[in-house]
């Protein structure tokens, strides 16, 4: 028989805003849930009320909420709190029933929340035509050097191919030997994938054999972050906890590269749980200046594609996963629309943030290899479908690119993103200052803090996140603790202060074509990750650092690396293009790519 409403409410899936409070903790101590006492039916006819479960949890004074109102910065009165707390064993306690018994429901990883952030809702909804026109560059005779094949961007390397210049083991089984060669260096291999490799590059070179050419990423290598599924084949997360996970189903991403022909070579590394550039094996580092980490946390892709040990690497990005290691590496990163590409089968942080994306050598590739991994997948309920206009031979001529006075005068801009807006008007450009509302946008990151603990809930409270490398205040292990505290009602806010944040983004982007900015500034970072933007990092220049730089909190026990005289490392600007308009992205990324003539500069000793 169905139950009551009445019953229903008592156990608890109403006033759920109350639960921003959290209750003081007993140490080893157990809430049990109390059957309901027997008794008459209810009165035929009254209506359900408030606080009228029965009582569980541990006890509770006006004490607790004096301890527990710290946290969310609210200020409660004697009475208030003396109130509360006599009623929330009956209230509020009894909704935790789902996670503390007895009736507990488990929610699987792949079980997606109810809500969803649908990007294009603001503004620009992407291009009416679907198009992908290749740069019509000639093709390079074919290196003597392995070296020199293996550093050629996927464009030149995919003509090769196509023309039986190169076979796809042999290129294959180049980037397999510079893997074992360099990774001790690096440490951004987890996985090295020689047997499955070698027999997808033969059965590529059997199908172009035969006149079957899937197109330019067919026999092309590459290398995944290792927390894209791939069947029978470890998918680790970069954690202690998974070390052993073996998926049984490829990733959605990875099944559509297994389709355009591509060949993966190995599971690359990343920050544990993707968080900067510390895994199980380590710290890895920048192939450019081998005494700081790679940045993270694509911090695998970033350092093998840097080096020339794929010929792309795929990517995520929470909150500047792919930004940060492709400007710290000098590649580019191509970060896409939130939604065009589909998520299904890679590990999950943060359900309305997550974004799977390429990076490269240039710029065309990255494009080449979005092509091939958009589209909707039914396990990703935020993926759409999507257009992509682009066209490598297009001019730029009368493009408007936005761009922040203030931010170029301040750190962290540099002369490199100074020269990069002077470039934008050499081309012929138009340069617009825009401008935002001074708002706190890391008030949006409470958004990430609760969505990555609800995704790793069962981690935390089981304390295996102990196992994990990183035990620093700044790590997950803590910020999943911490985050169990922070308001619901402040959750709720925080969404709300984004929906605001992307009606402002979307009036920005009625001005101008993209945007031009410091690819670290926080601000922008921050919003755009939140709004879906896409964006394109790319090498502009070089500078010089006296001091190795680090994704972790300053640790006065252990000081980074200083160097006199200072060391020479790339340096990348971004654009911020409209959303799903990553064709444009491409198209002035490719301009100004050809113009800075810094692409094709290699880090030394690799």
């Amino acid at each position: 028989m169905a139950k009551s409403r009445r019953d229903f409410l008592k156990r608890g899936s109403l006033g759920l805003a109350g639960a921003a409070l959290a209750c003081k903790e007993k140490p080893k101590e157990t809430a049990a849930v109390s059957s309901p006492a027997p008794g008459a039916p209810a009165t035929p006819g009254a209506p359900p009320a408030f606080a009228t479960a029965p009582a569980v949890g541990p006890e509770i004074t006006g004490a607790t909420f004096s301890e527990a109102q710290k946290l969310v910065q609210v200020d409660m009165t004697p009475a208030e709190k003396a109130e509360a707390a006599q009623s929330w064993r009956q209230a509020m306690a009894p909704l935790y029933e789902r996670r503390v018994g007895p009736r507990k429901v488990a929610l699987e990883p792949e079980l997606a929340p109810w809500s969803r952030v649908e990007a294009a809702q603001f503004g620009h909804a992407g291009p009416d035509r679907d198009r992908f026109i290749r740069s019509k560059g000639e093709m390079m005779p074919l290196p003597e050097k392995d070296e020199d094949i293996a550093y050629a961007p996927v464009s030149q390397l995919s003509r090769w191919i196509e023309s039986k210049k190169l076979t796809s083991t042999r290129l294959t089984q180049i980037y397999l030997d510079r893997l074992q060669q360099f990774d001790p260096k690096l440490r951004c291999v987890i996985t090295l994938t020689r047997d499955h490799a070698l027999a997808q590059a033969k059965k590529a070179d059997a199908e172009i054999a035969a006149g079957k050419h899937r197109g330019p990423l067919h026999g092309i290598p590459w290398g995944a972050k290792d927390l894209l599924d791939t069947a029978d084949i470890a998918t680790t997360y970069g954690a202690e906890p998974f070390r052993n996970r073996v998926p049984t189903e490829d990733a959605a991403v990875t099944k559509k590269l297994n389709e355009a022909g591509a060949v993966l070579v190995a599971k690359l590394s990343l920050g544990a749980m993707a968080l900067n550039d510390v895994w199980f094996g380590g710290q890895t580092v920048n192939p450019w200046l081998p005494e700081e980490g790679a940045s993270g946390s694509s911090a695998g892709p970033g350092a093998a594609t840097a080096a020339g040990l794929v010929g792309f690497a795929i990517g995520s990005e929470t909150g500047g996963s792919i930004v940060s290691p492709s400007m710290r590496c000098g590649v580019t990163g191509l970060r896409p629309t939130y939604g065009r590409v589909p998520r299904t089968g890679a590990m999950t942080l943060c359900w309305s943030l997550d974004k799977l994306g390429p990076m490269a050598r240039s710029v065309e590739d990255t494009l080449m290899v979005l092509n091939a991994i958009s589209g909707p997948d039914p396990g990703d309920v935020a993926s759409v479908p999507s257009k992509l206009d682009f066209d490598a031979n297009a001019d730029v001529k009368g493009v408007k690119v936005g761009y922040f006075p203030k931010w170029m005068q301040e750190a962290p801009a540099t002369d490199v993103d100074r020269a990069a807006l002077d470039m934008v008007k050499t081309l012929g450009m138009n340069a617009v200052e825009v401008s935002i509302p001074d708002w706190p946008y890391d008030s949006l990151q409470l958004i990430l803090f609760a969505e990555s603990a609800a995704a790793f809930e069962e981690l935390t409270l089981s304390r295996q996140v102990y196992t994990l490398k990183m035990q620093t205040p700044d790590a997950w292990p803590n910020t999943f603790r911490q985050s169990r505290f922070l308001s619901a009602v402040d959750f709720v806010q925080a969404d709300r202060f984004r929906r605001k944040v992307a009606q402002e983004m979307a009036r920005v982007m009625t001005e101008v074509d993209l945007l031009l900015v410091p690819s670290l500034r926080d601000e922008m970072l921050t919003l755009t990750n939140f709004t879906g933007h896409p964006s394109l990092t790319l090498r502009a220049g070089f500078v010089e650092v006296s001091e190795a730089r680090s994704d972790w909190a300053p640790d006065p026990k252990n000081p980074l690396p200083k160097f006199s005289p200072p060391r020479r490392v790339p340096h990348g600007v971004t654009l911020i293009g409209r959303l799903f308009d990553e064709g444009t992205l491409g198209r002035v990324g490719l301009a100004l790519e050809k113009a800075f003539h810094v692409a094709g500069e290699r880090p030394s000793g690799f």
